[in-house]
């Protein structure tokens, strides 16, 4: 378990082999190339990479240990993770009251809404058999590592 937190917390750090493109398509690190190029001529090097991801590692190291315990990898996560619900609330909160509608949250999904029935039904009878729903679940399982997505 304290080996799947220290890993979840150096992605989410964007620590394990720099910034990734999968880091950004999970809503990653929001960093602008202005705030990477560091000299400022137009184009990033491994060296520049590298030092924000260094910066990364030092910002979250808060004990200054030179180490990330968990307890500092669970503090980052929960930050981000605080973060993208801030965001999604003010994105989809239409009507203003900070809180998520029924509604709302259907109109945020928005074309992508009953796709994952879609995707189960492999048959195309418009139900989902136990060996549909496996065999989903199997694909999630794969597409996912194994982790359990909770």
């Amino acid at each position: 378990m304290k080996k799947k937190a220290v890993l979840a917390g150096l992605a989410a750090l964007g620590l394990m082999g720099g910034l990734s493109l999968s880091a950004f398509a999970q809503g990653g690190p929001q960093v602008s190339f202005e705030q990477l190029d560091l000299d400022g001529d137009g184009a990033l090097t491994r060296a520049e990479l590298e030092a924000h991801s260094t910066a990364r590692f030092l910002e979250a190291d808060t004990d200054g240990s030179g180490g990330l315990s968990a307890a500092e990898l669970e503090a980052r996560a929960d930050q981000r993770a605080a973060g993208r619900v801030a965001r999604m609330i003010e994105r989809a909160d239409t009507n203003g009251d900070g809180e998520l509608s029924p509604e709302e949250m259907s109109a945020q999904r928005g074309d992508r809404r009953g796709r994952g029935f879609e995707r189960m039904d492999a048959d195309g009878n418009g139900t989902v058999s136990a060996a549909e729903y496996e065999e989903a679940q199997s694909k999630m399982r794969s597409r996912f590592g194994g982790r359990d997505r909770g």
